[in-house]
């Protein structure tokens, strides 16, 4: 089968497309402005990237258009497949009768730490020793180090684990339900809940709505891996539950939940009292901590013991984007080093720099750079939340595009420790000129964020 894929940069599509080749299928797909690490991805595989939306794609005459959520009516591509009449679906239906039909689908939800809970359960499942199955599929929003891609078929047999992220965001143009309700979980995580996607969901009640969608497809034999510290999720299991449920980040007086003693860094896994293993990893924050509880919990779902997951875990690596230091510039007596974060979201902004906090010390200084990129960014709907995402670092950098509101207006808390710009290079430039040895800069986007990383690496040792 010839599948084009629209909107194939994104990285639920681009991994659709891995699994799509590795099955054997051929595969093109188009989109605009794809950068690594899908891009790099794609390349490998062999997929024929074509830039935009024209409607001259047509005469690739392929079985069927997959259409990504980021098409909307008005791309002339999408307009020349209505006309036509041509057969065309969604990303996540296509990949629920092609890839998850009949297998153990394990998928995991939440507003943060999905991919990261991902890549964990997948090698927890990889590498867990007796009783862990071999060779598990998977697709990850992003590139686990492990595994170097981001999706991959793993063994296709009936009832075969396919580990999975489970964003709530819609699936297309055509279907507004969240892409989550097509997967059919047997496991499910359902690692946080706030109110994000802005530009879908006017409020955080009319998220929780689509997750009692996505409780209610779980059988009555699965299992829910459930975060005890989230009042939204527990609304969402108060609407109605059918299946097991299996709290994690639970009070050790609890019995039945998974809780963590320790540091993150190095820590006991407890069902209530009763220690069932001990994780001993590189990876920072408590929000890591419990990403792992969850994953360790629904691993013992398809017969992984806590024991082996935790030893697992000890390999983990983590996942491209995710605190990924970029690399570092030697300036006077020490040097500075440049990280990449996939932080869009002011939670997840403030838990990455609390974890470089953690992992440098009180006495370095954290320099944040960051962009408001993700839809809900742009609409301004978290910018009164900004100056609390940014307060543990010394000095923040925001780059002020074209969004309707005043990034200096929201930093102005944070009086001149905040520092706006109109230009990724004006950015680099003012970076460049306060940066001083032995500092952390810490680049949050959940896009390419216009190659600042590589821009400011080569500025600093024009400074140096």
């Amino acid at each position: 089968m010839h599948i084009h894929i629209l909107g194939v940069g994104g990285t639920f599509m681009g991994g659709l497309a891995a699994l799509a080749r590795e099955a054997g299928h051929r595969v093109t797909g188009c989109d605009s402005g794809v950068y690594p690490p899908m891009s790099d991805q794609l390349r490998a595989l062999g997929v024929d990237l074509i830039e935009g939306y024209g409607a001259d794609q047509l005469g690739l005459q392929p079985d069927v258009f997959v259409i990504g959520n980021v098409v909307t009516r008005g791309f002339p591509l999408m307009e020349a497949i209505l006309d036509a009449g041509l057969p065309y679906t969604s990303g996540p239906q296509w990949l629920a009768e092609n890839v998850l039909q009949g297998r153990h689908v394990l998928a995991v939800a939440g507003t943060h730490g999905k991919t990261t809970t991902t890549a964990m359960l997948a090698w927890i499942l990889d590498q867990g020793g007796p009783g862990s199955p071999a060779q598990p599929g998977f697709l990850v929003g992003g590139v686990p180090l492990n595994f170097g891609v981001s999706a991959r078929l793993g063994r296709v047999a009936p009832g075969s684990p396919f580990v999975i992220e489970a964003d709530e965001y819609d699936t297309a143009l055509f279907d507004k339900r969240s892409k989550f309700v097509h997967y059919r979980p047997r496991t499910a995580i359902l690692n946080n809940l706030e109110h994000d996607h802005a530009d879908i969901f006017p409020d955080l009640a009319s998220i929780e709505t689509q997750f009692h969608h996505l409780v209610r497809t779980v059988p009555s034999t699965g299992r829910l891996v459930v975060n005890a510290r989230d009042a939204a999720l527990a609304r969402v299991l108060a609407r109605g539950c059918w299946s097991e449920v299996l709290r994690f980040g639970t009070k050790r007086e609890e019995p039945g939940g998974l809780c963590a003693r320790g540091e993150p860094g190095s820590f006991d896994v407890l069902r209530g009292s009763l220690k069932l293993g001990r994780v001993e990893w590189s990876l920072l924050g408590e929000h890591n901590q419990m990403n792992a509880l969850a994953a360790i919990g629904a691993a013992e779902h398809v017969g992984v013991a806590a024991d082996a997951a935790c030893a697992a875990l000890a390999t983990f690596e983590n996942v491209r984007r995710r605190l990924e230091l970029r690399g570092r510039v030697a300036m006077g007596a020490g040097e500075v080093k440049v990280y990449d974060d996939f932080a869009h979201h002011p939670t997840a902004m403030r838990t990455t720099v609390d974890g470089l906090r953690r992992k440098v010390g009180v006495g370095a200084r954290i320099l944040a750079v960051f962009e408001p990129r993700s839809n809900t960014m742009k609409l301004g709907t978290m910018k009164a939340l900004l100056p609390w995402a940014l307060e543990e670092a010394d000095l923040s950098f925001c780059l002020q595009g074209n969004y309707g509101w005043s990034t200096a207006q929201a930093l102005a808390p944070l009086g001149p420790k905040a520092t706006v710009r109109d230009s990724v290079e004006a950015l680099v430039a003012e970076i460049a000129k306060v940066a001083q040895p032995g500092d952390h800069l810490l680049c949050m986007s959940n896009g390419g964020f216009g190659g600042i990383h590589d821009k400011l690496l080569a500025a600093l040792a024009a400074h140096r």
